[in-house]
């Protein structure tokens, strides 16, 4: 199998291995590079967007109290996949990146927040060394309150992305149910809550399997399960559609969740981790077009 590396940042190295590598194992090798190589453009042109519309949301300007650590605290946090499945799958369904890209970047808000929040120097809970930290610019109270502000200001960024030239006010109350369903005490806030849950011993997790899947699919997966759904319906795609994209980012943040967070348990996972891919290639199987290939790669982290 093929494997090449996506850097979406500095913190974090994803592993690509696309549907192609599986089923035209005979293609040349320079073939199999150049459609790497197009997949690894394709997520960094989206990423790139997604930045450009984030800087251009939250300028420099005054009160500098507020907007300075903002953009600091915004673009700290890691760069995460699930804006980037967003843009894609509306791109798949026949969409343009435009008409997703306010959704994209309410996510990478909603995420920054949780990010911010998980950084907080406010408990002695030890950390996993293997997640990425942020340097502390600013007061834990600063980083606390802007990491609410940021949940508010993304839903305010995906508000006025309503278009009545476009007629989308439809599709937009529906992803900002979507998201607020994604982030709060059904989705990412509970997989927080289970990840608390997990006994330790100096700092290391006891927890099995069964634990960490449950965690992952609740704090990474309904997450990714979101983007890629409110970008299908953004994009205009059919309810059949829809959900086979929703079930791919489940598997997909799952998977991702999997891996960054398996410690000692990783062996044991891959099993469950080969599955989560097969399950998840499944769901593109009826869909057609350029944008296929691609957005497998998202398949392995």
């Amino acid at each position: 199998m093929a494997r090449a590396f996506l850097h979406l940042n500095g913190n974090q190295t994803f592993h690509i291995l696309s549907r192609s590598s599986v089923t035209r194992a005979s293609l040349p090798h320079r073939s199999m590079m150049v459609t790497m190589s197009q997949n690894q453009s394709y997520w960094a042109s989206i990423n790139a967007d997604i930045e450009a519309h984030l800087k251009q949301a939250i300028p420099l300007r005054p009160p500098l109290q507020v907007f300075e650590p903002m953009h600091h605290l915004v673009f700290a946090a890691p760069q995460n996949p699930a804006p980037a499945l967003c843009i894609a799958a509306c791109e798949l369904v026949g969409g343009h990146r435009d008409q997703a890209m306010a959704a994209a970047s309410t996510l990478h808000l909603m995420q920054a927040a949780s990010f911010t929040h998980e950084q907080l120097p406010l408990t002695d809970r030890p950390r996993p060394k293997t997640r990425p930290t942020i340097h502390h610019a600013y007061g834990p109270n600063i980083e606390l309150l802007l990491g609410d502000g940021m949940i508010p200001f993304g839903f305010e960024l995906l508000a006025r992305s309503n278009d009545l030239v476009q007629n989308n006010s439809d599709r937009i109350l529906r992803v900002t149910i979507e998201i607020a369903r994604a982030i709060g005490s059904q989705g990412m806030i509970e997989g927080q809550h289970y990840e608390l849950e997990c006994p330790q011993s100096e700092g290391e997790e006891l927890c099995d399997i069964g634990w960490i899947e449950q965690v992952c699919k609740k704090k990474e997966g309904e997450v990714h399960a979101c983007g890629a759904a409110c970008g299908a319906i953004l994009g205009g795609g059919s309810e059949e559609e829809i959900e086979k994209l929703r079930r791919f980012g489940l598997y997909v943040g799952t998977i991702q969740g999997m891996l960054h967070g398996a410690g000692k348990l990783e062996k044991e996972l891959m099993k469950e981790v080969e599955e989560l891919r097969n399950l998840a290639l499944k769901e593109l199987e009826e869909f057609e077009g350029g944008k296929v290939e691609a957005i497998s790669s998202f398949v392995n982290v």
